[in-house]
């Protein structure tokens, strides 16, 4: 296995910068595993592809505002990306550039000098430690209140407004990713609800989506990659609900790599599951014994990225990589803010 067997050629024009006007607009590749074929349609469609007896599994993190901007006393100006809260005054941060916030470093919130943080601690892999002397009650306020949303790296542009409910699902609710499950983005309320009324039935995990995921893989041999940890919750309520659907003969679909990560952790034999909590570190890749999922719902991923190896997992690299050429000849939207590829 190499780095390479991963990859595939992206022109720029196809990575997504915005949104499509509606959720559920966007395009849906279909790759059918038990014949190798690919098709073609709309996101409303996967409505189609659903039996009464499935169970969709959704990840409900929310993504917090975690990018905020900083301005040292000498004038020098460092941004702040909040990745990993310690408690409400002690918070985990990667700053830019670094070499600009030594240890003990003091900085006020730009527009607010009242506000101000220190560096208490650099650990090895130089994020920072930093605690909020003054002028809020905690972090937490101050993310939420002075916060931009984290966009990845590929978005060229700044964070804009909209980016707070656009860069989200609708139905997150529990606060701690740093970066969205961009796969659940094309689902409305509305097609939730027509998707309950097809008799499908809907359960929640949670996966707080980590700074990790951004990191590319730089070794030649995937195998020797260190993947991010992640911290997540799977209910007993959620974890009865998925046993029951297989015990009445439904298939688990899960929306996203995140949520296909959690059941995989918490499997513990083929369709057998059990609840639990706490971090993962589960890295999937070819070849892989899937125990808990049985389709998979996503969208279209980087070269070279452990989210590309999973999905390569679930179907064959060569089919998964056929329909990733077939995308760009297609001109499919790629990413985050891009369109989606459903596997069964």
């Amino acid at each position: 296995m190499h780095i390479d067997d991963f990859t595939y050629d992206l022109p720029e024009k196809l990575i997504a910068q915005k949104p499509l006007p509606e959720r559920d607009s966007c395009r849906l590749l279909h790759i059918d595993r038990a014949d190798g074929t690919i098709s073609h349609h709309n996101f409303k469609s996967v409505l189609d592809m659903l039996q009464p007896s499935d169970r969709l599994v959704l990840n409900n993190t929310k993504v917090l505002p975690a990018r905020l901007f900083f301005r040292k006393r000498t004038g020098a100006n460092i941004e702040l990306f909040f990745t990993q809260r310690m408690d409400s005054l002690n918070w985990k941060v990667l700053i830019k550039p670094a070499r600009k916030a030594p240890l003990g470093t003091v900085m006020e919130l730009v527009g607010h000098p009242e506000i101000e943080i220190r560096v208490e601690e650099i650990e090895e892999d130089g994020i920072r430690v930093v605690y909020l002397i003054a002028g809020a009650e905690s972090f937490d306020e101050l993310i939420e209140t002075y916060g931009t949303m984290p966009l990845p790296h590929y978005i060229r542009r700044e964070a804009e407004k909209e980016d707070r409910e656009l860069y989200q699902t609708v139905y997150a609710q529990v606060d701690g990713a740093v970066a969205a499950p961009t796969a659940g983005l094309h689902f409305t309320d509305s097609l939730l609800d027509s998707i309950r009324q097809r008799g499908v039935a809907i359960s929640f995990v949670t996966l707080h989506v980590g700074i990790g995921t951004f990191r590319p893989v730089k070794v030649s041999d995937p195998r020797k990659h260190q993947i991010h940890q992640e911290r997540y919750e799977l209910s007993h309520q959620a974890a009865g609900e998925i046993n029951d659907t297989w015990k009445n003969g439904g298939r688990v679909i899960a929306v996203g790599t995140t949520v296909t990560r959690v059941l995989e952790h918490c499997a513990v034999d083929h369709h057998v599951i059990e609840p639990s909590g706490g971090i993962t570190d589960l890295m999937i890749l070819p070849p892989y014994e899937f125990k808990a999922v049985d389709g998979l719902l996503t969208n279209f991923h980087l070269p070279k990225s452990t989210l590309l190896m999973l999905v390569s997992a679930f179907a064959s690299r060569e089919l998964v990589l056929m329909a990733y050429r077939e995308a760009v000849e297609q001109e499919y939207r790629f990413f985050s803010y891009g369109d989606a590829m459903i596997i069964t």
